[in-house]
């Protein structure tokens, strides 16, 4: 009897941590309307990070080198897109934020344009419309929840081939491997101009290291302790946003699918032709046409893509 009741207070507890997490989440109208690509096979989810200052006060926004807690608006540091498959292991697929595509309703701009002219709902019929893959969901994390998660996981550990310093980004990494706190794990992972390869070299960057905090959120550590899976819920909520639709299940799902990318999933990137295009909005990425549709095709078949990482 005493060992039922304890079971029982032990999932009661896991299912009140979950639940006040889970309440401070902020739902967005985000789903496109209108005409639609068909649904194809497994689901898709757009992940984003912006860089979206809300619930930091200007002390934390300063500590974390976001240039001040009132700066109005909001832009996409990162994008992804999450296949999850029928079968199978997951594909995180990084988009990156200077792709020249068709905005509907407006002329071609970068992808990232999207969603500062309109938000959630134009950056995900932009996606569907430049893939023709069907986007299942929608989630969005900013500067003050993602730093905080991971300072709530107690810091992630990295393997740096060379020293970064990045003064736009607020880091000055030595080479090797170390922990990541919240601080150096937003300038690692936004840092561009550093990086011989630019915005493409972030982009690999941030798949790397998503996958290594989920992994560490994951933990039965973190999972399994009331008091742990309450803090880290709490302490990702603080700037996360997903559509209206979507519920806990599958918040936790994208979550799981993230963890196990580098381990039973794929990890790669769109395709790129040409990564310094001229356009009148400044150098931009081209993708390589056929082999991004290539990868979107294999996506919606559930088939295996067979791009470089």
């Amino acid at each position: 009897m005493i060992p039922l009741l304890i079971i029982a207070l032990w999932v009661g507890g896991l299912l009140w941590a979950a639940n006040s997490a889970w309440n401070n989440v902020q739902k967005l109208d985000a789903l496109p309307a209108g005409q639609r690509p068909s649904d194809g096979k497994g689901k898709n989810y757009v992940l984003v990070g912006s860089d979206s200052r809300a619930g930091l006060t200007s002390e934390e926004a300063s500590r974390l080198g976001t240039g001040g807690s009132n700066i109005e608006g909001k832009r996409t540091d990162s994008i992804m897109i999450l296949h999850l498959p029928d079968s199978g292991g997951p594909t995180l697929v990084s988009v990156p934020r200077d792709s020249w595509v068709a905005v509907p309703g407006h002329r071609k701009n970068k992808i990232n344009a999207s969603y500062a002219i309109g938000g959630p709902k134009l950056l995900m019929e932009t996606v569907e419309q430049s893939t023709g893959l069907r986007m299942d969901g929608y989630m969005e994390i900013g500067f003050g929840g993602f730093a905080n998660v991971v300072d709530a996981v107690g810091g992630v550990r990295m393997c740096l081939e060379r020293p970064m310093k990045d003064e736009k980004a607020h880091i000055d990494l030595p080479a090797g491997c170390q922990d990541l706190d919240g601080k150096n794990a937003l300038g690692y992972v936004r840092a561009r101009y550093s990086d011989p390869l630019g915005d493409l070299g972030r982009v690999t960057r941030q798949r790397q290291f998503l996958s290594a905090l989920m992994n560490k959120v994951a933990s039965p550590g973190n999972l399994l302790v009331p008091w742990n899976l309450k803090g880290v819920g709490e302490s990702g909520a603080q700037g996360l946003a997903v559509d209206n639709d979507m519920g806990p299940i599958t918040a936790v799902k994208i979550a799981w699918a993230l963890k196990n990318v580098t381990s039973s999933g794929q990890s790669v990137q769109i395709p790129v032709a040409n990564s310094a295009y001229p356009t009148y909005a400044g150098e931009a990425v081209l993708w390589d046409d056929a082999k991004a549709k290539e990868l979107f095709d294999a996506l919606n078949n559930d088939r295996s893509p067979n791009v470089a990482p």
